[in-house]
C-alpha cells in the first residue's frame, strides 16, 4: 500500500485518496492482470492536484499532455521526465521509455489523456504498457472511458475505472486551512460553497480566497455566511456573468 504524506500548504481532499486507490490497484495487481488504470472525473474536481502530488510520494514519472503535442513530443516529454536523452526515432524513443518504465519499477502518469484520444493516439500509451508491464495512471474528462471504447484492444486492458469524487464538507474545511488561512469558516458557509461549487474543487478554492479577502479587509477572523452575505461576498457558480444592459 502506498504511504501517506501529510505535506504542509496543502489540503488532502478526497480525491487524493481516490487516486491513490486508483494507482494501487495498478501496482498491487495479480500477475497476469492488466496494469492500466483510469482516473476520471470533470474539470475542476482536483485530478490534476491529486495526481501531482500522489506521483511525488511514489516517485512516479509524470506528464500532463498539450493539445498540439504529437506522439513524437510525447515520447521526448516522458523521457525528458525520466531524465534520459531522446533517440532519433520515435521507435527508438518508445524503446527507451519501455526499457526504463521496465527497469525502475516505477509508475508512469499520464495526465489530460483526452488529448491522446482525439489525436489518435491511444495505441502509443498500449505500445509502452505492452513493452514495459509498467503501472499506468491514465488521467481525463467525465466522458474518457466511453472514448476509449473506440480503442478495443486498449480498453480491454484497464484494470480499473476510478471516478473522482465531487467536493463535499470535508474537503472544504480543508480547503479552507489552505485558501482561508487564519480564518474561521462556519458550517453553514462551507456547506454553501459546497453546494455553489457543483463539485468542482477549483470553484471552492477560488471563493474561499474572495472570504479570506473580504474578511481581511474588515479585520475578523470569524466568519459565517450571514456575514458574507451582508457584506457582499459573491460566490462563483461557474454561471457566466448575465449580460448588463444600459
Amino acid at each position: 500500500m502506498i504511504a501517506e504524506i501529510q505535506t504542509p500548504g496543502i489540503a488532502h481532499i478526497g480525491n487524493m485518496r481516490q487516486c491513490q486507490v486508483a494507482l494501487e490497484r495498478a501496482i498491487e495487481r495479480h500477475a497476469g492482470l492488466p496494469g492500466l488504470v483510469c482516473f476520471y472525473g470533470p474539470s475542476g474536481w482536483g485530478k490534476s492536484l491529486s495526481s501531482n502530488y500522489l506521483c511525488n510520494s511514489v516517485r512516479g514519472y509524470y506528464v500532463q499532455i498539450k493539445s498540439l503535442w504529437s506522439k513524437k513530443v510525447i515520447l521526448q516529454k516522458i523521457l525528458g521526465e525520466m531524465g534520459i536523452k531522446p533517440a532519433p526515432t520515435c521507435g527508438e524513443m518508445l524503446d527507451q521509455v519501455c526499457d526504463q518504465l521496465a527497469a525502475s519499477g516505477r509508475p508512469l502518469i499520464i495526465d489530460e489523456m483526452d488529448h491522446i484520444v482525439d489525436k489518435k493516439a491511444v495505441e502509443l500509451v498500449r505500445d509502452i504498457y505492452e513493452g514495459s508491464q509498467a503501472p499506468i495512471l491514465i488521467i481525463g474528462e467525465e466522458n474518457l472511458p466511453q472514448k476509449l471504447k473506440k480503442w478495443e484492444r486498449f480498453h480491454g486492458r484497464i484494470l480499473a475505472f476510478v471516478p473522482a469524487l465531487p467536493v463535499d464538507l470535508e474537503d472544504a474545511k480543508r480547503l479552507a486551512s489552505v485558501y482561508a488561512q487564519g480564518i474561521e469558516c462556519a458550517d453553514d458557509l462551507l456547506r454553501k460553497l459546497v453546494a455553489d461549487s457543483h463539485g468542482s474543487v477549483r470553484r471552492v478554492c477560488v471563493n474561499l480566497d474572495q472570504v479570506r479577502e473580504a474578511a481581511a479587509e474588515q479585520g475578523v477572523r470569524q466568519v459565517d455566511l450571514g456575514w458574507c452575505q451582508g457584506h457582499g461576498v459573491a460566490f462563483y457558480t461557474g454561471e457566466a456573468p448575465k449580460r448588463r444592459v444600459a
